[in-house]
């Protein structure tokens, strides 16, 4: 099948005349999408985002859920674009430790900053919608005093960018002139608030991140955006009430496909192919991500279990264990603090801890210790 998806435009950048892509407006047309080519897919996507938001009732808390779901999808589209930090690093850096690669944290804390913000506004009264001026905000909070500060935070880009290849001329992909950005973002936003009932809210979301991504209107920080998208219209039209799908798992461990896909729109007008392999990333996500919630609630079901049945479990214990699941990598300062206690009460509960096997200490020293609850790391990292 072949369809138009835009018109070649010529375009200057670094003195270098090239022919940036100007996409038509969605949803595709001539021919429209094909409901053949999404329906059975969609519906397994569905289900499995369903099943996904059953099973987050196994814990007592959603936070917990939530804690480690976030920073997973933080960090893994952060290495899609080539970003070395890991989870373990990121546990370290919310305990205060040492990490080595403190810029490649930073990008990954300044996402979930990012996320955290665009989440607060949808959830608010008073908040913003999904909007433009959403999007440029939680820009400007991605590159904060990280290494694309210097790339227009929070702003619209103002020139010309281009995607692969050593320069403008040789580039695999040149997004539309920079004054395109504006209409094409409006359009965009058009299209995301009206009713369109032939089109599922899943396919509505491939659609949209493939736009947003073809526009790429923001000098660095593209991907990112465009992902965090995704899980912003995933609670905007409740298919997920809570963000405990990292899809970025996916788009990850498929990349070369993920980036082809989006080509092939361009190319080809293959909106189809893309459809389907986003539909069928979101419910092998969703399964991951719900295979991961039983074997977290179970660890902690057995970890609990274990404590309560030790006499020398005391309160401070019992209150430290419930905290674990989101402070992983701790001090007993922290444990002090966060309890709100004496030190040799906080020590005490690290101790009884430690004795059944819970918690580890890392440093072999006497002094300055710091503890893991490792047997949850590993799942999480696994």
């Amino acid at each position: 099948m072949t369809r138009s998806t835009g018109t070649y435009v010529t375009s200057t950048t670094l003195g270098e005349p090239v022919r940036a892509f100007v996409p038509h407006g969605l949803p595709p047309a001539d021919p429209s999408l094909a409901p053949a080519s999404f329906a059975d897919l969609g519906r397994k996507a569905e289900q499995a985002l369903a099943r996904l938001a059953g099973v987050s009732g196994l814990e007592p808390s959603v936070d917990w859920l939530l804690y480690s779901a976030v920073r997973k999808e933080a960090l893994l589209t952060s290495q899609i674009e080539g970003t070395q930090a890991t989870l373990t690093d990121l546990f370290d850096e919310e305990a205060g430790f040492k990490v080595s690669n403190a810029d490649d944290v930073a990008e990954v804390s300044n996402y979930l900053r990012a996320f955290r913000f665009v989440q607060d506004q949808l959830r608010s009264p008073q908040g913003l919608p999904i909007s433009v001026r959403l999007l440029c905000e939680a820009h400007g909070l991605l590159l904060d005093g990280s290494r694309g500060a210097g790339k227009q935070p929070g702003e619209l880009r103002r020139s010309q960018n281009w995607i692969g290849g050593t320069r403008p001329g040789n580039a695999a992909f040149v997004p539309p002139p920079a004054e395109r950005v504006p209409e094409l973002l409006a359009d965009l936003e058009r299209f995301i608030h009206r009713e369109s009932g032939d089109l599922p809210p899943l396919v509505k979301i491939a659609l949209v991140h493939a736009q947003f991504e073809t526009i790429h209107p923001f000098l660095d920080g593209n991907g990112r955006i465009g992902r965090l998208l995704i899980g912003a219209l995933l609670e905007h039209w409740g298919l997920l009430a809570e963000p405990l799908m990292y899809l970025s798992g996916y788009l990850k461990q498929h990349q070369t496909e993920y980036y082809r896909c989006l080509a092939a729109i361009r190319t080809e007008g293959d909106w189809e192919a893309w459809v389907a392999f986003f539909l069928e990333g979101v419910a092998v996500a969703a399964a991951e991500a719900e295979r991961g919630i039983i074997a977290v609630a179970s660890l902690i079901a057995a970890d609990r279990k274990k404590l309560l049945q030790s006499p020398k479990a005391s309160p401070a214990s019992y209150r430290l264990f419930e905290l674990l699941p989101m402070m992983p990598r701790f001090t007993v300062e922290h444990v002090r603090q966060r309890l709100d206690t004496t030190f040799p009460t906080a020590n005490a509960a690290v101790q009884a801890l430690e004795a059944l096997g819970i918690v580890a200490e890392l440093t072999g020293q006497k002094k300055n210790r710091s503890y893991a609850y490792q047997a949850y790391i590993d799942l999480l990292t696994r």
